[in-house]
């Protein structure tokens, strides 16, 4: 529901890119070449379903093709509609350009509920929309490159590689179509963890800088920080798990769509996870206070604040009473251009969504790389790595031994440091030194000049500088 004086999902896009462009240099012809969005494609098809014939409606946006092929997720959700698609691609282009993936932005929606269908049923609808796809090359290895969202995960991804298979049968780089798949179909080790593992890389890196956190009133470690957690879908879930059991934040609060979980000591989220996997609710959970309205919750006072679920739950209503320190944009847009003004005059820091949740289109970069490659990471180097390793072992121990110290390593230290790095070790070591260049960036601009405020400018003028770039180098 639209709210009365608050910009649309894709006018608070725009505005926020007239912020950083309002500082930048750029000529105005290149300024409206970036911010529009070069096309958008709407499919209209039906299937016969339950012995009638349903008609769905879904949406291929491309926003940027200043690189191709172009990337971007498709979501399944009944709200689904052109100007939702067409913003979450304009994201996509300038979260591509600062995590410096090679990739032009682009998004994809069907207007449905994955909810109200058998798998079977929802198998066909998605074979139908990839191929009303395929066939005008929306989806293609060398042009235009989906992946999960809102809605699909890996199941729905392996369909739709298997669709573009069965339709292009000599493409040799076919499994490069679609990232998010599962490893045993073309997928890589460490994707469906991605975006919530790249949150709480950013947070890490966040608070390796003490002034930065101390513009957010905040000090130390991540150790004991209390975080509300809004959403737990995938995203929000592995966030919130790698958050409380790698670094020691308390989980105090998680909201769902049905309510929400607060806990003053900490809520165990595999414990929710697998509750909510059971059940299909937060309601009945042993392990904290069960509250109804979870919007009321959301207000509540914490020390990181992460929402991660849908676009605009941070508005002009709610703003003046959101009491976090640091907000961390988890999901896409989850924050109105109103809303970003109040929540900085109050002195909230905000990690912005195209670096917070950049963490999934990088994953799927490498996933596209390891197609296009057709082997998977660490298969050549993980041997010899391990073999130099061990000879630097053996030979230290053996002069221990030769000059009589007695000197013997830890069987812990031996075991990691004699294992080399498989597929997820480097994709998550992949992952962790993209977030913290992509922050390095950033905070370069913010700090470097006098006229950028926050983070999420900052993030408009890496990304816009960067996009800017590639389309001067085309002669624009």
């Amino acid at each position: 529901m639209q709210i009365t004086g608050e910009p649309s999902f894709r006018d608070s896009v725009d505005l926020m890119f007239d912020r950083a462009t309002a500082l930048m240099d750029l000529s105005p012809g290149l300024v409206k070449k970036i911010k529009v969005c070069n096309s958008t494609y709407t499919v209209r098809f039906g299937v016969r379903l339950r012995g009638k014939i349903e008609t769905f409606t879904g949406y291929r946006s491309v926003h940027s093709e200043h690189m191709e092929p172009v990337k971007g997720g498709i979501r399944y959700a009944l709200s689904v509609n052109q100007n939702e698609v067409e913003a979450l691609a304009a994201l996509m282009t300038y979260k591509c350009a600062l995590v410096e993936t090679p990739f032009g932005g682009a998004k994809g929606g069907l207007c449905i509920d994955p909810r109200a269908w058998e798998e079977s049923e929802l198998e066909q609808v998605t074979r139908r929309f990839a191929y009303e796809l395929i066939k005008r090359d929306l989806i293609n290895p060398a042009q235009n490159v989906p992946a999960p969202d809102m809605g699909t995960g890996a199941r729905e991804m392996a369909w739709i590689a298997d669709q573009y298979a069965r339709m292009n049968t000599s493409d040799i780089n076919a499994k490069a179509c679609v990232t998010g798949k599962p490893p045993n179909a073309g997928g890589i080790q460490g994707r469906v963890e991605a975006t919530g593992r790249g949150v709480q890389y950013a947070i890490q890196e966040l608070f390796r800088h003490p002034e930065d956190i101390a513009l957010a009133n905040l000090s130390g470690q991540i150790e004991g920080k209390r975080i509300i957690v809004q959403g737990l879908g995938n995203v929000g879930y592995h966030a919130a798990k790698f958050l409380s059991e790698d670094d020691g934040a308390l989980i105090t609060a998680v909201i769902e769509h049905d309510g929400a979980i607060i806990s003053d000591k900490g809520i165990a989220i595999e414990e929710l996870h697998q509750w909510i996997v059971k059940t299909g609710s937060v309601k009945g959970f042993s392990g904290g206070d069960y509250v109804a309205d979870g919007a009321a919750v959301l207000e509540k006072d914490c020390d990181i604040l992460i929402p991660a679920a849908m676009e605009g739950v941070i508005n002009l209503n709610n703003a003046a009473r959101i009491s976090t320190k640091l907000l961390v944009e988890a999901a896409n847009g989850p924050v109105t251009y109103g809303a970003d003004e109040i929540l900085r005059e109050k002195g909230v820091l905000i990690i912005p969504d195209m670096f917070a949740n950049a963490g999934g289109v990088t994953v799927s970069y490498f996933e596209w790389v390891k197609n296009l490659s057709h082997i998977r990471f660490g298969r050549m180097e993980r041997r010899a790595e391990e073999a130099r390793h061990i000879l630097l072992v053996n030979e230290l121990e053996k002069l221990s031994a030769d000059k009589g110290l007695g000197w013997t390593m830890s069987p812990n230290f031996k075991s990691k440091y004699l294992r080399g790095a498989g597929e997820l070790e480097l994709v998550r070591s992949g992952l962790d030194d993209t977030m913290r260049t992509a922050y390095q960036a950033m905070r370069e601009v913010w700090h470097g000049r006098g006229d950028v405020a926050d983070l999420r400018v900052a993030a408009y003028i890496v990304s816009i500088s960067r996009v800017a770039a590639s389309y001067q180098s085309k002669g624009l």
